[in-house]
Formats: C-alpha cells, structure tokens, sequence
C-alpha cells in the first residue's frame, strides 16, 4: 500500500481503502491479523493516530473487529462489503473525475480517450 500525499482524499482514507482493496482481493482472508497501528504507520511513515482512525471506520464499516490482547481481524464477511466499498470508492472517483472534466469543458469522447489511454497505460505497468 502506498499513500500519495499530493491527494485530495485524507490519508486516513488512503489507509482505510487500502486495506479494503486488500481484503477485497483476498490479501487479507477472514481471521487474518491487519498489521498493529504502530506497525502500520512505521510502515507507511505517517502517524499513528492516522492509522488508528483508518482502522475504527473499517471497523465501523464490519471490516475489522478488535480482539482482546490479539489485534485487529478481518471478519467473516469482509471480503464480500470490502468488495462494495472498494466498487464504491471507485464509482466516486470516477464521478469525481468526470465533474471536473466537464468543469474544464472536456466531452464525452475526450473523458472515454483519456480513460482509455490511463487503462492501457495501466496495463502495461501490470495493473489493469
């Protein structure tokens, strides 16, 4: 997971969504351990109450559940919300991304170019 700084979404969210994605795509399986908040913000270099606040929303959202003197665990049906959310995530940031396209006057077929060039470009770099 790596968190982008110059990004308008809050880094907690970054961290939230990554694990989302993770558990969505079966990194994280049911009854997995989530790295600790102080692992997790060593590893991504930020905060740890950053952490902490990503981990209470997907704990919030029935992702996670803390586990007395054991950390945090994926539950049982997480992969099939963190599959919601993660198309959630998505579909707004699309929405987004097309709002600001037409803000800046730029067609349907200019956003379907852009959007074909950024899969492709994607793909080549391994990630479609």
């Amino acid at each position: 997971m790596q968190i982008e700084p110059a990004s308008p979404l809050p880094i907690f969210q970054q961290i939230a969504d990554g694990i989302r994605a993770a558990v969505a795509s079966g990194i994280y399986r049911p009854g997995d351990l989530i790295p600790s908040v102080r692992a997790q913000a060593l590893a991504l270099l930020v905060n740890p109450n950053t952490v902490q606040r990503a981990y209470e929303q997907l704990e919030r959202d029935g992702l996670i559940t803390s586990k007395k003197g054991v950390g945090m665990i994926v539950c049982q049906e997480s992969p099939a919300a963190a599959k919601n959310g993660v198309d959630q995530t998505l579909r707004n940031a699309i929405s987004q991304a097309i709002l600001s396209a037409r803000a800046a006057g730029i067609s349907r077929a200019g956003i379907d170019r852009i959007y074909r060039e950024a899969w492709n470009e994607a793909e080549k770099r391994g990630k479609p």
